[in-house]
């Protein structure tokens, strides 16, 4: 099963990491201000993940695929990691669709 690992960053802002079951991470989320933003923020990639039409399939100017999962407003809440094809994208994607409506939430910010 996977898992959300909250995290502070440098700058003091929190964010999520997405973990499938085998440790990698297929979602990760913009800073937030606040923990308890950064909590929202989960739920509400649990909620969104289970609508297929809330992933954008994107390609950057690299040539990479990769996917940004909205929330019904439209703004982003997670971006996943660069593919090199199309077929992991969308393995990535499902990934997501999987694990995270039941994912723990694991605070490593110990605050």
């Amino acid at each position: 099963m996977g898992k959300f690992e909250i995290k502070k960053r440098k700058n003091g802002e929190f964010q999520f990491d997405l973990k499938a079951s085998n440790g990698q991470v297929i979602l990760t989320s913009e800073g937030y201000t606040t923990k308890e933003n950064c909590k929202n923020g989960i739920e509400s990639v649990k909620k969104n993940s289970l609508v297929e039409a809330r992933f954008d399939k994107l390609e950057a100017k690299n040539g990479k695929p990769y996917f940004n999962l909205k929330a019904t407003n439209g703004q982003i809440i997670g971006t996943s990691e660069m593919y090199e094809s199309v077929a992991s994208r969308d393995n990535g994607i499902a990934s997501v669709t999987k694990n995270a409506p039941d994912a723990e939430v694991v605070d490593l910010t110990l605050e």
